[in-house]
């Protein structure tokens, strides 16, 4: 399965952003460098991290521990408090990958409906 980077550094600029924290910040509370933090963040350095780091950055930003390994391998992230998934589990890896594209393609046909809505009158006739 490939790995998704660009939507880690953006899941954690986000979250940062949200906080109101500078990337020093986070790597105090993460214990990780602040360089690779930065390289992260910024995307510049593609390269394999262990799932302690971003285990350690998930905590320090309030997020489930497996968090941003899930948004690296493009599975939904689990909720706070809900219990660690074996993420080596490839059924289940899988399914959770399904999951999400299924609820990305609902969002997008929701997103259709609406604009149907707003081109077509009650009546079904063409507005416009």
């Amino acid at each position: 399965m490939s790995e998704d980077w660009a939507a880690v550094a953006k899941t954690i600029n986000e979250r940062v952003h949200e906080l109101g924290w500078k990337q020093r910040e986070l790597a105090e509370r993460s214990q990780v460098s602040q360089a690779i933090v930065r390289e992260i963040q910024n995307h510049t350095v593609e390269r394999k991290r262990s799932d302690r780091t971003l285990e350690a950055l998930a905590l320090a930003l309030g997020l489930h521990p497996q968090h941003l390994l899930a948004v690296l391998h493009g599975r939904i992230p689990p909720a706070p408090g809900q219990p660690r998934e074996d993420m080596e589990d490839a059924v289940s890896a899988r399914l959770a990958v399904i999951e999400l594209r299924l609820s990305q393609i609902t969002d997008q046909l929701a997103e259709l409906n609406a604009s149907i809505a707003g081109l077509v009158g009650r009546d079904g006739t063409r507005r416009g």
